[in-house]
């Protein structure tokens, strides 16, 4: 029993030791490797050289599959909602009951009786909500849609002495809003998935644990 018990203990340290990378919804993959060009015969000569050449009008904007933009993130989200509710239900009734010579009961003849009911709900709400989030990450083209759009993704990882953080993008790119320094603004890109998230022993404090959870979840109170 003692084994079990120390084995037991073993798998608890060794796990709450193992930091794992935080689940992600960006799209897949991260970044891509550059397509296969043909070989093309060196001609070197003096000042030219095949290896760097580059066509004379041909700009450094991103465009095949597996080159690298900057994107420049200016996320900035407001949202208020504010709702107020109010009814009132009143009623009132009287009764009399008459005194009818024969019947039965006569003490409760001539009586009085009244009955009143008030019913009154407030209901008010309140909601707001405020998102800012600025930076820059370099992400890579995973995919070229037959229109030219410019499928985009890609992770920036920060470790740090307390865990690590991880900054992912990704998105759909039109090439017409690259500037000419390979850059584009967040707000411009379409289906935009942006995260911040970390992991670490202070991350991990801010998390229920699985049993809690457990629990938690069929419990009636």
């Amino acid at each position: 029993m003692s084994k079990w018990f120390g084995g037991l203990f073993f798998l608890v340290s060794l796990a709450g030791c193992v930091t794992t990378t935080p689940p992600t919804a960006v799209h897949q993959p991260m970044t891509a490797r550059p397509e296969p060009r043909p070989a093309i015969t060196p001609s070197n000569g003096t000042i030219f050289s095949i290896a760097s050449a580059r066509p004379l009008f041909e700009d450094r904007r991103a465009r095949f599959v597996g080159d690298t933009l900057i994107i420049n993130i200016q996320e900035k989200v407001q949202a208020s909602k504010k709702s107020e509710n109010k009814t009132t239900r009143s009623q009132k009734i009287d009764v009399t009951v008459p005194t009818i010579i024969g019947l039965p009961f006569k003490g409760a003849q001539g009586t009085t009786l009244a009955a009143s009911d008030t019913n009154n709900f407030n209901g008010k709400g309140e909601n707001t909500s405020s998102n800012d989030f600025t930076g820059a990450l370099a992400v890579t083209v995973i995919e070229v849609y037959p229109n030219g759009n410019l499928l985009v993704s890609g992770e920036k990882q920060i470790g740090l002495k307390e865990g690590e953080e991880f900054i992912r993008f990704s998105g759909v790119v039109n090439p017409n809003t690259i500037t000419a320094a390979n850059t584009v603004v967040s707000t411009q890109v379409a289906d935009a998935r942006i995260e911040y998230k970390a992991n670490g022993f202070i991350d991990s404090a801010q998390v229920m644990g699985w049993l809690g959870r457990f629990f938690l979840s069929f419990m009636p109170f």
